[in-house]
């Protein structure tokens, strides 16, 4: 029997998204016959069951009530923080607990938006032209002006949020300055990005006992001169859809989307899974827009549906995952 911790919710703005993603993951997890899988939620930075409250022991194990838990694994379904900042994972590696997803330092790259595009231009992979702004003063602020008045039509994004919390669409100068200091509300560092008319397609990048696996790419379709939003992402009452069969996409270039996809995955370390979003422009070109090194598991998300439309199931790559998770630890042994 393999015991699965599975952590979700988070103390980070996308805290409830983790729980439906959560919900997702227990019943796959569930159905997998050698797993023994107890759930615990992350909220005010400790670990809550339904009657009681758990803490990791020196050894490792999982304490809650009279309980102990030795965890063989840990699944961190935690959107945002701590799960995709890196913070999870160096507490799982201090304790030497096998968990599934990328380890603390790809994470922490792929979640702070500076990061990931100074390592996407080292390996040569296009992104939208930016600016990064690390303090809110008179020397960033002049550089984000300056960076407005070159393309008229940005994005002012807290560098270290996900799911567009702390994101705005600025095409009036008189905004700018306020729309910044609403984003360093959200984050230490603030990145100012060109607005790129643009399809928005993303691949599932995961790893199988077989190898890599590069998706082709799907599209999400939002509303004309609408933004995806926190809110456009996951209100009941959002236009936005998705398809995992895009209309008018050239073999070549779902080709190349693929290759960009499998050089950011290797490039920047990634494991196990990941969501890798691009723009595709007729101005810019194609373009990887954001790395997500947890992606969402909701009903509505991408990554589920690009896995099994690829024909692999989600079950089966979870206990892979899981299994694979254990070997290392087993291997360093």
């Amino acid at each position: 029997m393999i015991n699965v911790l599975l952590l979700c919710g988070g103390d980070g703005a996308e805290h409830s998204v983790s729980l439906v993603s959560a919900d997702f993951l227990e019943e796959k997890l569930n159905d997998i016959p050698d797993f023994k899988v107890l759930r615990a939620e992350i909220h005010n930075h400790g670990f809550h069951l339904k009657n009681c409250c758990g803490y990791f022991d020196a050894d490792g194990s999982f304490r809650y009530g009279e309980e102990v838990f030795q965890v063989d694994c840990v699944v961190p379904c935690i959107h945002g923080v701590p799960g995709e900042t890196g913070d999870i994972q160096s507490f799982l590696d201090m304790y030497n607990i096998p968990f599934i997803g990328c380890g603390s330092e790809a994470s922490r790259n792929c979640f702070n938006k500076i990061t990931t595009k100074l390592y996407l231009n080292a390996l040569g992979i296009p992104n939208s032209p930016f600016v990064m702004l690390a303090l809110n003063n008179d020397y960033y602020r002049k550089q984000a002006f300056e960076f407005f008045d070159k393309y008229r039509d940005v994005y002012v994004k807290a560098a270290s949020q996900g799911s567009s919390v702390g994101c705005y669409h600025v095409a009036n100068r008189e905004e700018l300055a306020d729309k910044i200091t609403q984003a360093f509300s959200y984050s230490n560092e603030v990145i100012l990005e060109k607005n790129v008319i643009h399809r928005e397609l993303e691949c599932a990048a995961y790893e199988t006992d077989e190898g890599l696996v590069i998706t082709e790419p799907g599209e999400i379709i939002i509303p004309e001169n609408a933004f995806y939003t926190y809110e456009e992402k996951y209100s009941k009452d959002s236009g936005t859809t998705t398809t995992v069969e895009p209309s008018d996409l050239k073999k070549s270039i779902i080709e190349e989307i693929r290759s960009m996809a499998r050089r950011a995955f290797v490039g920047l370390k990634l494991r196990d899974l990941s969501r890798i979003d691009f723009f595709l422009s007729k101005e810019d070109g194609i373009l990887i827009n954001e790395i997500n090194t947890f992606p969402g598991e909701t009903p509505i998300s991408m990554f589920p549906k690009l896995l099994e439309h690829h024909g692999d199931n989600m079950t089966d790559f979870l206990s892979q995952a899981v299994r694979r998770a254990v070997k290392r630890k087993t291997q360093q042994i």
